[in-house]
């Protein structure tokens, strides 16, 4: 197989990426709303629950992204840049760091998960649930660490198509050990928690395995076996330059996620389920923007290190008008669908009602949104990472998170004011990155020099 042509500028080019990254996120969404779904039916406490402990499962993940966000932007610079056995090196290297990498977090997790969960606030069966989720979907997370850089790799090879599709088999197979584990259909024992655990942590097995041969299968130049072993000092600078930078931004988005969460369960159970069934549907929504958001990346970092900066500089900003525009639609169609979606959830009047208010919020927060998604994206396309980080910690932690404080306990708003906080939040960073990107001070922070083939191949 050969590497598809994803240097294109023009927006078919962007179509052909995007499309199958937003059907894999999609389907990545569809496995923790299916644990949430499924597990509504045992009970609301079992999904609340779950709820948190994924929370922190998904905080340990964008952690290990570190090194599969930072390979993905180098390895994407350097086969714009034409130089695609270092590309290959980078990607080898990328994979033994993000497995040790994961060995760490999931001992951490494994360790310490139980007396983590006891901090948040829960009591009872939601912290017995919340414990056994995070002790088994945490011990194995390093699994996900790997699928992380195996999966980054494939997209970025151009080969999003592929990576779908494998998505696709893992959520199938999620579904049908679900359906197994969780009510103890075919013959097995009534899991319940701890089957949807078990399941998230099978189907991840499975489909590592297959990203694996399937990244052999579409390397033009593949990674040697010494490559895995072979730490180059500049190589490993480049990853954390862009890497870094990326993770402690999402890190501390997730941080005051954490608060807000924490914040919530003060409010009682009602608010924290109506909180966690509402943030599913709110994934969805901001999926589009996500997924323009990747696939703008792959193009921008190819055509950086290809050195056309002002194709990159046009590519963006049509990418950031599909993504606003796609995500006010979707929002608009959620809000009008609001009580037919939480009601697939819950049959309880209170979180119905709560639920719905907040889902009307979304349509302000996720706007905002878009514009991150799509250019903070860009920016660490082109090596401008460190950029986003300081102007997320003045937003999220020094705005954001007082705003909420007074939003919640001061005027009464309750759940509502979270929403809110972010809202501003998203939005404050959003202008914020907007005007960096038509600043054009990102075009001197590019990581690699195109190779002499690629320089007349531009000069011609």
């Amino acid at each position: 197989m050969h590497s598809a042509d994803t240097s294109s500028s023009t927006p078919p080019g962007l179509l052909r990426l995007t499309w199958p990254i937003f059907l894999e996120f999609l389907l990545f969404m569809l496995m923790g709303t299916a644990d949430t779904f499924m597990l509504s039916g045992v009970s609301d406490e079992a999904a609340a629950a779950v709820g948190v402990a994924a929370h922190y499962v998904f905080l340990s993940v964008t952690l290990m992204e570190v090194i599969s966000n930072g390979a993905a932007i180098v390895v994407a610079q350097y086969i714009g840049a034409q130089r695609r056995r270092e590309a290959a090196r980078i990607a080898a290297l990328a994979i033994t760091l993000n497995f040790l990498f994961g060995v760490v977090v999931s001992a951490s997790l494994f360790l310490g998960g139980s007396t983590l969960m006891a901090k948040m606030n829960l009591s009872g069966d939601m912290l017995v649930h919340a414990r056994t989720y995070v002790g088994i979907v945490g011990g194995f997370i390093f699994l996900q660490a790997l699928i992380n850089i195996f999966a980054s790799l494939l997209r970025t090879y151009g080969f999003t198509k592929e990576s779908m599709f494998v998505s696709l088999g893992m959520n199938l197979l999620h579904v049908l050990c679900n359906y197994a584990l969780i009510f103890g259909h075919f013959g097995l024992p009534r899991m319940g928690v701890a089957g949807a655990a078990w399941s998230t942590v099978l189907s991840r097995g499975v489909a590592l395995g297959v990203f694996v041969w399937m990244l052999y299968r579409v390397m033009d130049v593949r990674m040697a076996a010494r490559d895995y072993v072979t730490f180059s000092r500049d190589y490993v600078r480049k990853i954390f330059h862009v890497g870094v930078p990326a993770a402690v931004e999402q890190i501390t988005y997730h941080c005051c996620q954490t608060v807000f969460m924490y914040y919530v369960t003060f409010l009682g159970p009602v608010a924290l389920a109506s909180r966690e069934y509402a943030m599913n549907i709110s994934r969805y929504i901001f999926l589009f923007s996500l997924a323009i958001g990747i696939g703008t990346s792959i193009l921008v970092g190819r055509l950086v290190g290809a050195g056309r900066a002002d194709t990159a500089y046009q590519q963006a900003l049509r990418s950031l008008k599909w993504g606003v525009s796609i995500t006010v639609l979707v929002s608009l169609t959620v809000i009008l669908l609001r009580k037919t979606l939480i009601g697939a959830f819950t049959v309880d009047p209170a979180v119905l009602q709560l639920a719905s208010t907040v889902i009307i919020l979304s349509l302000l927060l996720e706007s905002g949104r878009s514009f991150n998604l799509v250019l903070i994206n860009a920016l660490r396309a082109t090596g401008d990472a460190a950029f986003t980080v300081y102007a997320g910690f003045g937003s999220m932690v020094c705005m954001s998170l007082p705003l909420g404080y007074v939003l919640v306990f001061h005027t009464g708003m309750g759940l509502a004011g979270v929403w809110l906080a972010i809202a501003a939040d998203e939005w404050t960073r959003g202008v914020i990155m907007w005007l960096r990107w038509r600043s054009r001070a990102w075009e001197k922070k590019s990581l690699v020099t195109p190779s002499a083939e690629a320089t007349v191949a531009l000069s011609a």
